[in-house]
């Protein structure tokens, strides 16, 4: 089979460990800039072109969409799928999981635990707000972030008013969520694959800082999920159609709570830290799936 990784850079972690995991699966890897593609739309003809040449022979698909070129990477994706061919992760899902207020909406309606969120358009009823989540303290997001960018923790009344007001100000709308403080700046990433969980590492945020991201300097370590959290992290990833995720999640006295799901979850960390080759996992998934994908129900 002839895989395409999309991503705009070759030299990252997660890049290179998949287009090694395709090779050594006996594949060819190539990575597709999907910046770079453009996207021709004519009559029962869906055509892609990457630097002015037809891409033509791709089997299958392992998206890698930055924050920043959600949208066009999706709009990509997409014309992938309209040419029939496998994606390991669907353009929608990708789309459903990038917007926090969407993801958390479709979570709860599919009887996901989360946190208790509140997402308003004006100022006047901020009090309100705050007291309906249970704080302070709050926790504030904006609907679009990663790696902890994004996400701020407001310990009082008047810090939380005045982060709203401001981001309100700027015409940015923003989430405001319940602190779990029993989780003591730790959190669950489970990496699925499929339908199963393949990893699974515990967070663990410095003394200061209450995001346990890896990227602002948190440790982690390895753990095997309770039956509670693998439940937790199957349903949330398959609520979201995502068919390769990471899903975090928190600790709370009311049971495992979902935070986010990240359609295109870094490797690097998981794969260190627990000794798994997800990346081996994911091109094997393709394996196993591309004869069956006619019957796949998640739709463009």
């Amino acid at each position: 089979m002839k895989i395409a990784i999309l991503s705009t850079n070759p030299k990252l972690y997660s890049t290179k460990r998949l287009a090694e995991a395709i090779r050594t699966h006996g594949h060819q890897a190539v990575v597709i800039n999907h910046a770079l593609c453009h996207v021709m739309i004519e009559e029962e003809k869906p055509v892609i072109l990457y630097r002015s040449k037809i891409i033509e022979g791709i089997d299958a698909i392992i998206p890698r969409i930055g924050a920043s070129l959600t949208d066009y990477g999706c709009a990509v994706v997409r014309q992938f799928e309209m040419m029939k061919v496998f994606t390991t992760v669907k353009s929608q899902a990708i789309m459903r999981s990038r917007n926090k207020l969407r993801s958390l909406q479709i979570l709860s309606k599919a009887g996901v635990q989360i946190p208790k969120t509140v997402f308003a358009n004006q100022t006047k009823d901020i009090d309100k707000l705050i007291g309906l989540v249970g704080g302070p303290p709050v926790i504030i997001k904006l609907l679009e972030g990663t790696q902890g960018v994004g996400v701020m923790l407001a310990e009082s009344e008047m810090a939380a008013k005045s982060t709203i007001e401001a981001f309100y100000g700027l015409k940015t709308n923003v989430l405001v969520q319940e602190y779990i403080a029993e989780s003591g700046g730790a959190d669950i990433r489970a990496f699925v694959v499929g339908n199963k969980v393949v990893a699974a590492m515990k967070r663990q945020g410095k003394p200061t800082e209450f995001r346990s991201n890896l990227h602002r300097g948190g440790r982690a370590t390895a753990i095997t999920l309770t039956p509670q959290e693998e439940k937790a992290a199957l349903q949330a990833a398959k609520a979201l159609g995502l068919r390769v995720a990471g899903v975090d999640m928190i600790q709370s006295n009311r049971g495992p709570m979902i935070m986010e799901v990240n359609s295109s979850p870094g490797l690097e960390g998981i794969e260190k830290i627990t000794g798994v080759n997800v990346a081996a996992l994911i091109v094997a998934f393709i394996e196993d799936k591309i004869p069956a994908d006619e019957n796949d129900t998640i739709g463009v």
